[in-house]
Parts: C-alpha cells; structure tokens; sequence
C-alpha cells in the first residue's frame, strides 16, 4: 500500500495486522532514504543503525515468502505499508509488479495543515504526491489495469464500507478484525514508532473524520497545487 506522510497509513497498518492471517512490515526503505538523502529525522542515526540500507536486499524481503515464524496460518498475507518519498529515482521499480499494488490517498490541504506541524518548510518531494502519481502511472502501464485507489476521508468515515470494497479489489475476504485492535506499539513498528506514533498508539480503532481547519500558507501554494494535481488523477479512480 502506497502512501504518502501524514496519511491514515499507520491506522491502516493497525487494521491489517490485526488480522489473524496477516504479517505487516512498517515502510521497509526508510532507512535507506534516511542514508542516502541526510534528511535529519527524529532518531535518523538509530533508524539507519538499526534497519537494511540496501535497496536491492530489502527488495529481496519484499518479493520473497513471508519467514514461516512470521506467518499466522495457511492462508496468510503480506502487507508493506510504504511511503512513496522513500522510493527514490535509484530504485529499480520491475519488483513491483509482481506485488498487488493498492493506493492511500488524502486531500493535500489537510496533508500541509498537518505536516508543517512537524516540519513548517516542505519540498514537493516532502510530500510523496508527485511520486505516488508516478508509482500509479508505472503500475497501471506495466499491468494494464487499475491498482486499488482508497481515500482517507472515506475510510474514516465509514471503515467497514471502505475496506470492504478494498477487500473484494484485492480479492482478500474482508475480516471484522480490521475495524478496532488493541492500543500501544507493536513489535512490527519501526523503530521510529516512539517519534510518530503517539496518537495510533493511543488509538483502537479508525478515528472518526473531522474536517481540518485551516488553510495553506501562501508560501507553500505553488506546491500545494502541484500536489492537488497529482491527487486529482487518482482520485479519478478512488474506490467507492
């Protein structure tokens, strides 16, 4: 599942890994973008320390078979949750084509107002929407159909509807354990869980919708609309 930062994209890690027949791996490049960009995120040292900065070996992880000590029964998925600004030009992307591709998408204004709470000046490329409109293009071309298209404002509004529809797209049976779990971290949780995820920590289940307030600042409006594009070809196809 493609996301961008400031998504739902942890809640919907929640929801699929509480599934009994489901292993969840949290955004497997993230130390390898932190090595090879700098980007000083909070425990950036700790993150690279700790996980794969080898692209072509995470790759490896990814399209291989989920480990048997990792599976929970005979019928089992593997779902990645991935931030698509980690996906950098390097990367070859031909893996992904053998994976079922789905797409988290949100309104861009609502990603801003959000984002600039951690970090007040963002790039375009910040942001992962230009990158998700092109992971999108390239599966769509490579595989001659559609990937899965969700949007966070309609999963927080009616999560059963949402992912049921994402469930039948994928053809995996819809579980009800995807609509609450237990709080505190996960041993699945990147090791960065401590600096992000406070509220999903917190949390049992989606969190109903509230519409953010706000506007964007003027100095990120060029960006702004450039993100609102991207969005637009893709909620295009949103599911619903």
């Amino acid at each position: 599942m493609w996301s961008g930062p400031r998504n739902i994209s942890t809640a919907m890690m929640r929801a699929w890994g509480n599934r009994a027949d489901t292993f969840v791996v949290d955004e497997p490049f993230y130390a390898f973008y932190l090595n090879a960009t700098g980007k000083k995120h909070p425990g950036a040292d700790e993150v690279i320390a700790n996980d794969e900065t080898d692209w072509r070996k995470i790759v490896e992880q990814l399209t291989g078979p989920v480990p048997e000590s990792r599976q929970k029964g005979p019928s089992h998925v593997f779902f990645q949750k991935q931030m698509t600004h980690h996906l950098l030009p390097e990367i070859d992307r031909q893996w992904i084509v053998d994976l079922t591709n789905c797409f988290l998408i949100r309104d861009p204004r609502e990603v801003i107002l959000s984002y600039i709470k951690k970090n007040p000046e963002p790039t375009l490329e910040d942001l992962g929407f230009v990158q998700q409109q092109k992971i999108f293009d390239f599966v769509r071309e490579r595989t001659g159909a559609v990937p899965p298209v969700i949007e966070a404002r309609d999963v927080l509004k009616n999560p059963k509807k949402s992912l049921r529809l994402l469930c039948d797209a994928i053809g995996v049976a819809f579980d009800e354990s995807m609509l609450s779990w237990p709080p505190g971290l996960r041993k699945t949780d990147g090791i960065w869980a401590k600096y992000w995820y406070d509220e999903v920590a917190r949390s049992t289940s989606f969190q109903p919708y509230k519409p953010r307030e706000g506007t964007v600042p003027d100095r990120l409006r060029e960006i702004y609309e450039q993100c609102r594009e991207c969005y637009g070809r893709l909620y295009e196809y949103h599911l619903h």
